[in-house]
């Protein structure tokens, strides 16, 4: 499972020109399913991202987690992470999942944020064309691999 994390200070995702999520302070988070993707992945993954310091302490030191600054989170699926450029120029998404593996996955990682969180998680729609509003806070641009713990 592949994250891009953004620390911002406010983002929302509209779809078909109605807002479907809208936050202030806290993060926009990109998600990617693979093939090989389990439920390991996406609890390591939510504690991972709840617990990452990424914003600024009192002293302007990334000291806080998305916990400590009691900040909001919207999840937005995205294939896309999972493309491989390596020949021509037309991506391959071979190892993205199908939507059949990939939806309840993704439904699992929200709902296992929102328990590590203890809120509400905002999300975009799978599969849908989804316009994606941040203003990035820093920036603060992370990428987080579940395959890549070490």
């Amino acid at each position: 499972m592949r994250a891009v994390i953004q620390r911002v200070s406010e983002a929302a995702v509209t779809i078909e020109g109605v807002k479907n999520a809208k936050i202030g302070n806290g993060l926009l988070i990109l998600v990617g399913i693979d093939n090989d993707d389990t439920f390991e992945d996406i609890s390591w993954l939510s504690r991972k991202i709840v617990n990452m310091r990424l914003f600024n302490d009192s002293n302007g030191v990334m000291n806080d987690s998305l916990l400590d600054v009691k900040g909001d989170a919207i999840v937005v699926s995205q294939f896309t992470l999972h493309a491989s450029t390596k020949k021509g120029n037309r991506p391959s998404y071979i190892k993205a999942a199908k939507p059949e593996v990939a939806i309840p996955l993704y439904e699992d990682f929200v709902k296992q944020l929102e328990i590590d969180l203890g809120k509400k998680v905002g999300t975009g729609q799978f599969g849908a064309d989804m316009k994606v509003q941040l203003l990035n806070d820093g920036p603060v641009t992370i990428i987080i691999d579940s395959k890549n713990k070490c």
